[in-house]
């Protein structure tokens, strides 16, 4: 587990002054170190060590590995080729694996191939001798950035890579695309991709949710069966209570974290579910302070000061900061299942106003926009102390068969009710009645964040948008004087 950069200086001279730039600017603890042109690879325990000679080529790829504590990451990659890989494959074939594994093979095709045979979260870059060539899984779990100026084309899994060698348009990687990068920039091709008409198909709520049960069973039992024990980030709600009830059957040591600010009535909801589901809950309840604390740090990891993402990039800074004093190596949360199944309160307003086709749009949009809005934020926090977020939920053919659902599959049209196959899922699967009509209340509110953070807002007398655009800009100013010093 790590983070990935690479770049292409646009007038052909040496590109190792900018890798390890981008590099020095990544948030991850650097334990090893990669860079590597088309012909030659380096490996050091250092940046600076990366730093002391130059690698004398314009294409350069670089990573930060962090170790783990156990053989968690299925990966096709070898340190000594041009090659690098971030994330999982949860299953493949080995040929898959060959195709990018084996230098004199690896192409733009070879990558498409390896794309549709893969299943995973995953992003990965190889060097040939004039360009890069990269692709990043369906879904888009693992962050991947790029962006271009006069002098570099560059891809990083991290937006501040790319600003710090003045890139400042960057945008995210589009997910289940290979793209091809030259010196005179990227060009894209779709391989395995979300459709972005979907099908949607006649079906029974009876053989949907037994389809849908089916498809999270995998989804989840994929992402755990390398593990003896795993995280779970718990609200008590239904899409968290869900993936530990799964997890908790697929024989593997499940430790329940719920993470608020103190005096949260949702906490002890989390308390009675997690009795219901039989399983042991962590409560860490926090003070302001404790938020104040920590603002800094995740306006850094998830790089905007957007104030519904830092309300709810919080509670996750909290989650993953708890599982690995709890020496746990991976945590899985219910994100992407309000996209997916019809969640959020303002798919049944837009129902009301604009009808079924409106509404289907709606969904639709969001789920394929699911990486940007939602996934990249929590995976980054996630990857800055060191753990890996897992998504059930966010799983290429529960993503598939969402799309292709009725909407009335997802809001029932006589009582509105919200996830309404969802729901019919998790009570066919034995989960209390308790947990699977609760109604949802949005983690920036149950958790107590958004009204913490107005309040601190409100005692330096400005916006709440201001408030934490000052402080990010205060941040990047000292981080950029901190990395010119180290330079």
């Amino acid at each position: 587990m790590g983070t990935i950069v690479a770049v292409i200086d646009k007038k052909g001279e040496d590109a190792t002054n900018a890798a390890v730039t981008m590099l020095k600017s990544l948030s991850a603890k650097t334990e090893i170190c990669k860079l590597a042109t088309p012909a030659v690879t380096r490996i050091e325990k250092s940046l600076e060590s990366l730093e002391s000679e130059s690698m004398n080529s314009s294409i350069l790829i670089g990573q930060i590995l962090c170790t783990t504590r156990s053989d968690t990451v299925t990966k096709c990659v070898q340190p000594e080729t041009s090659f690098i890989f971030e994330g999982q494959v949860y299953s493949e074939t080995k040929a898959s694996c060959d195709t990018l594994i084996t230098k004199e093979r690896r192409d733009e095709k070879k990558a498409a191939e390896f794309m549709k045979q893969a299943d995973g979260d995953f992003a990965f870059i190889f060097a040939t001798s004039d360009r890069l060539v990269a692709g990043r899984a369906p879904i888009g779990v693992c962050p991947l950035y790029y962006g271009e100026n006069a002098f570099f084309a560059a891809l990083a899994s991290e937006r501040k890579a790319l600003w710090k060698i003045g890139v400042k348009e960057t945008a995210s990687f589009p997910p289940g695309h290979v793209a091809s990068v030259s010196r005179e920039g990227f060009c894209f091709k779709p391989v395995k991709t979300l459709a972005c008409q979907p099908k949607m198909k006649t079906t029974h709520l009876r053989m949907a949710a037994m389809a849908l049960q089916a498809l999270l069973q995998k989804s989840v039992c994929e992402r755990v069966k390398d593990l003896k024990e795993v995280a779970v980030a718990f609200s008590g709600g239904l899409d968290s209570s869900v993936v530990a009830w799964l997890a908790k059957n697929s024989k593997v040591a499940v430790f329940l974290m719920h993470v608020s600010l103190r005096k949260q009535p949702e906490t002890q909801y989390a308390k009675q579910a997690a009795e219901a589901l039989g399983l042991s809950l962590n409560v860490h309840e926090y003070s302001e302070e404790d938020l104040e604390r920590v603002l800094p740090d995740v306006l850094w990891a998830i790089e905007t000061a957007d104030p519904l993402a830092v309300s709810i990039g919080i509670p996750m800074y909290w989650a993953a900061e708890k599982a690995v004093s709890m020496d746990c190596e991976v945590v899985l949360a219910g994100q992407g299942a309000d996209e997916l199944f019809g969640g959020y309160k303002r798919y049944v307003d837009c129902y009301i106003r604009h009808g079924s086709r409106e509404t289907q749009r709606m969904i639709t949009n969001d789920i394929l926009r699911l990486h940007e809005t939602n996934i990249e934020r929590d995976r980054k926090i996630c990857d800055t102390h060191g753990v890996e977020l897992r998504l059930p939920f966010a799983a290429y053919n529960v993503a598939r068969f969402a799309l292709d659902l009725p909407l009335k599959l997802k809001i029932e049209p006589r009582t509105l009710t919200r996830k309404f196959i969802l729901k019919k899922t998790a009570a066919n699967m034995g989960l209390p009645q308790m947990i699977v009509e609760k109604p949802k209340k949005a983690m920036q509110y149950a958790t107590g964040t958004t009204a913490a953070l107005k309040k601190m807002a409100q005692k330096k007398g400005t916006p709440l948008k201001d408030y934490l655009l000052e402080i990010f800009q205060k941040i990047f100013e000292r981080e950029d004087k901190t990395c010119t010093k180290q330079q």
